[in-house]
């Protein structure tokens, strides 16, 4: 009896399915189909031209930050220069007239020379480093290590001449003290 029950219900399904027919291919409207094709194209073109726009943006940041790069190294330069001319100045006047005073010693004379020599030498040599830094590329370096080591010389240039203006200050007083020391000693004796 299941089977002859199980057999009536297959029956029964397959005929209300016969009765049932199938889709066959689906229909495309081809209007929609060529428009979703010409978006899809149009998309393209506006993605590859965001990608290239993209590449020019980056390519021109990079040429700005090498611009930058360069200005820093001018301004390090510019700067070390004023710094060496007022060195220079400062030998050319100040100790020459520190030299001449009558109140600094024979022996006093060739260490004056010899402090402010030293310094001078140290910035020609600063500036001849600076040079082959700037010209050269046998050190292999990037624009960031031109600029760090040009900002690292400015600094010390700049020690070099507060250096040299308190040198030259403190031999001021030097001279201005065995003056007035003079003045005393050699005063007029009204008693």
């Amino acid at each position: 009896m299941k089977i002859k029950h199980t057999f009536l219900i297959l029956i029964i399904v397959f005929t209300f399915t016969s009765n049932v027919s199938a889709q066959g291919m689906p229909v495309y409207d081809n209007t929609n189909f060529v428009s979703l094709v010409k978006s899809l194209v149009e998309s393209a073109k506006q993605t590859s031209q965001l990608i290239q726009t993209v590449k020019f943006l980056k390519d021109q940041k990079e040429n700005i930050e090498k611009v930058n790069a360069v200005i820093q190294q001018l301004k390090a330069v510019k700067e070390l220069a004023k710094n060496n001319e007022r060195l220079y100045n400062v030998v050319r006047t100040d100790l020459r007239d520190i030299l001449n005073s009558k109140y600094i010693r024979p022996d006093e004379v060739n260490r004056i020379s010899d402090t402010f020599n030293a310094i001078m030498e140290t910035a020609i040599e600063d500036l001849d480093f600076i040079d082959q830094i700037l010209s050269s590329n046998f050190l292999k370096m990037t624009d960031a290590d031109r600029s760090k080591i040009l900002k690292d010389k400015e600094t010390e240039s700049n020690n070099m001449v507060s250096e040299i203006n308190n040198k030259t200050k403190r031999y001021r007083e030097i001279i201005s003290f065995r003056e007035m020391q003079d003045l005393i000693n050699n005063r007029a004796k009204n008693y």
